[in-house]
C-alpha cells in the first residue's frame, strides 16, 4: 500500500483533526483483527512473538493489544525483550564485520534464560523478568516484574529478534506477529518518501527527545541497524501468522518542523551523509500539522513524547 502524497497535503492543510482521526481508527482497526488473530489461538500457547525493525512502534503496538485483549476478558502481560540483554563483554559479546560491538545481533540476549521462561509459563509457573541497565550496559540484580500466567492470559514478547528461529522455536505454537511500517508515499505514480525514511524520522527524533542522542549520532548508527535488519529480522517475517503496517500518513507532517530541525545541524561529512541529502528534500514535499492535535493514545506519541503508554 502507498500513501498518496496530494491526498495527504489536501487533507493537512483542509482538515488535519479529521484527518489524524481516520489514520488512528486504520490502525486501531488492525489492532482489533491481531487480537482477534490471537484470542483465537489462545489454547494452543498463551505467548505472543511481536517482532518488526527499528522504528515500527513495537512498544505502544504491544500495549494497545494488551488493552484491547483487555477487553476481551483476556489479561496480557508485555515485556520487552530488551530486558533479556546479556551483560556487555567486550571479550565476548558480538562484533561487526569492522570489529565494533553488534548490539544488532541476537546472540546479545540471553536465549537460555528467554527460552527457561517460556516454558516455565506455558507450566503455570512463575517467572522473574530481568531488568537491563542500557546506560551501565549490564544487568540490574533486581527483576523488572514478576509473571504468572493464569487461565486465559497471555504474555507478549516484542523486540526485534522475537520471530527469529533461535528464539521462536522455543515456543512453536506461540502466535507470531510482524509489524513495520510499510507504507512508501507516492506523487502520481512516483515514489515520493520510502517508508524506510519513516521509521529513520521516528527513531531520529525519539533519540532526540528521549535518549539526548545527536541527530548525527542515529544517522552514524543507521548503517549498522539497517544491516542488522536485513541479517537478523527481515528473513523471517515471513514466518509470521500476521504481518501489520503501523504508517500513519499523517505522521511526517506532525514531524515536519523538528525533523527539519534536526536533519538541517547534521555536518557534512557523517557516513550515510549522501542518504540524508535525499531524506531532508523530501520532507519538505510535506505540510506541518501542529502536534497538540494528536490523541495521547496515538502510536506517534511513542516518537514524539506526550503519550499515555509506557514506554
Amino acid at each position: 500500500m502507498a500513501f498518496d502524497l496530494a491526498e495527504i497535503n489536501y487533507r493537512t492543510v483542509s482538515d488535519p483533526a479529521g484527518f489524524i482521526a481516520e489514520c488512528d481508527a486504520v490502525y486501531n482497526s488492525r489492532i482489533i483483527h491481531a487480537a482477534d488473530r490471537i484470542a483465537a489461538n489462545l489454547k494452543r500457547s498463551q505467548v505472543v512473538f511481536l517482532s518488526g525493525p527499528s522504528g515500527s512502534g513495537k512498544t505502544t503496538t504491544a500495549q494497545k493489544l494488551e488493552e484491547e485483549l483487555g477487553r476481551r476478558g483476556i489479561r496480557t502481560y508485555a515485556i520487552s525483550m530488551d530486558n533479556y540483554f546479556r551483560t556487555v563483554d567486550p571479550d565476548k559479546s558480538p562484533r561487526t564485520p569492522d570489529g565494533q560491538m553488534d548490539y544488532e545481533s541476537p546472540l546479545c540476549l540471553d536465549i537460555e534464560l528467554m527460552s527457561e521462561h517460556f516454558r516455565m509459563l506455558e507450566n503455570g509457573e512463575r517467572i522473574f523478568v530481568p531488568k537491563y541497565e542500557f546506560s551501565r550496559q549490564t544487568r540490574s540484580p533486581e527483576p523488572s516484574k514478576s509473571i504468572r500466567l493464569g487461565k486465559d492470559e497471555i504474555v507478549i514478547f516484542e523486540g526485534i529478534h522475537a520471530l527469529n528461529d533461535i528464539i521462536s522455536s522455543k515456543d512453536p505454537g506461540a502466535f507470531k506477529l510482524y509489524i513495520s511500517a510499510r507504507s512508501n508515499v507516492e506523487f502520481g505514480h512516483v515514489l515520493a518518501f520510502k517508508s524506510t525514511w519513516t521509521r529513520l524520522i521516528r527513531r531520529t527524533v525519539r533519540d532526540h527527545l528521549f535518549r539526548a542522542y545527536d541527530p548525527a549520532k542515529t544517522i552514524a548508527i543507521w548503517a549498522n541497524v539497517r544491516r542488522g535488519e536485513k541479517l537478523n529480522i527481515s528473513p523471517f517475517k515471513d514466518k509470521a501468522d500476521l504481518k501489520l503496517d503501523t504508517s500513519l500518513a499523517y505522521e511526517i507532517p506532525v514531524m515536519n518542523v523538528v525533523a527539519t530541525n534536526l536533519f538541517s545541524a547534521i555536518p557534512e561529512g557523517i557516513e550515510r551523509y549522501e542518504e540524508l541529502r535525499q531524506v531532508l528534500p523530501a520532507i519538505q514535499l510535506f505540510g506541518v500539522i501542529d502536534q497538540s492535535l494528536v490523541a495521547p493514545d496515538s502510536l506517534i506519541r511513542e516518537f514524539i513524547g506526550g503519550g499515555i503508554y509506557e514506554q
